[in-house]
């Protein structure tokens, strides 16, 4: 099974031979943020720290999306939708809203939470499980609901 580096170099690859530019852009992109976490922390780095990288640049592109879309530039969002969908295909499947309730229950049992102040330490135990599945934003949300803080 290839890494997800090994992937990304082979698309890089693909769309050179194909003269896709688009999906070149995007692949050279993707690898140029790996490179610079891997020479700014002297790491290698493995599949988890690169489902980090793509979550984080999703998270911007939707980000993107959302103000384009504010200021009427339905030019710029095909681009970003674009982009988007490509980090999207480095993704694991994002979990549904069943599932990440189950474990969201497990990690206030594993945690042992009473209350709000344990908000922490759910979410550390929580967060591994779900890394890159599903939006951090919205497991926090269903954390505190639970837990007795909105």
């Amino acid at each position: 099974m290839a890494t997800l580096k090994e992937r990304l170099s082979e698309q890089m690859k693909t769309a050179m031979k194909s003269a896709d530019k688009e999906t070149l852009a995007f692949a050279r992109n993707l690898h140029a943020a790996v490179r610079k976490k891997e020479i700014d922390d002297r790491i290698d780095l493995d599949d988890a720290g690169f489902i980090k990288i793509v979550t984080t640049s999703a998270k911007q592109r939707q980000d993107s999306i959302d103000q384009f879309r504010q200021g009427g530039r339905e030019d710029l969002v095909a681009k970003e939708e674009a982009e988007l969908k490509f980090l999207q295909s480095f993704l694991p499947a994002q979990m549904d809203e069943a599932e990440v309730r189950r474990l969201v229950d497990w990690a206030i049992a594993e945690a042992k939470a009473t209350g709000p102040k344990d908000l922490g330490a759910v979410m550390k135990v929580l967060l591994p499980k779900v890394q890159g599945r599903a939006d951090g934003k919205w497991v926090n949300q269903l954390v505190r609901e639970k837990i007795g803080q909105s």
